[in-house]
């Protein structure tokens, strides 16, 4: 029993231009930064800032700017439902982690070094 979703896509001509008017914002926002070369820092960085403020203003008035937005709602209402350890049931589990890890380290050590003695020792005869 299959059931797949069709997830369809609608992008009007408004949002493609939407789109293209914010890329041209960006490339426009980073060349207006080179070109005020002769300039100040701080007004090459605000023009470069207000362009890039610009840029994103007009994605997040197009529909995947939209999407992107209702994505990020439901991401921290989804964060909302996590139930997150105890700090000191965090710092048992990370604990463990640097225990597994450093006995995975000393394991790999040992058979790197077996396998060293293996090969170069007793099948190539090679005496360091």
């Amino acid at each position: 029993m299959s059931s797949s979703t069709q997830v369809e896509t609608v992008s009007t001509g408004a949002d493609k231009a939407k789109l293209a008017a914010a890329a041209v914002l960006v490339l426009a926002s980073i060349v207006a930064f080179y070109l005020l070369g002769q300039q100040a820092m701080w007004l090459r960085v605000i023009a470069l800032l207000v362009g890039l403020v610009a840029a994103v203003a007009v994605y997040f008035s197009s529909e995947s700017g939209r999407q992107l937005i209702a994505y990020g709602h439901e991401s921290v209402r989804e964060v909302k439902k996590v139930v997150w350890p105890a700090p000191k049931e965090a710092g048992q589990m990370t604990a463990y982690v640097f225990a597994f890890v450093v006995l995975m380290a000393l394991f790999l050590w040992a058979t790197d070094k077996t396998l060293e003695w293996v090969l170069y020792d007793l099948i190539l005869g090679w005496k360091r």
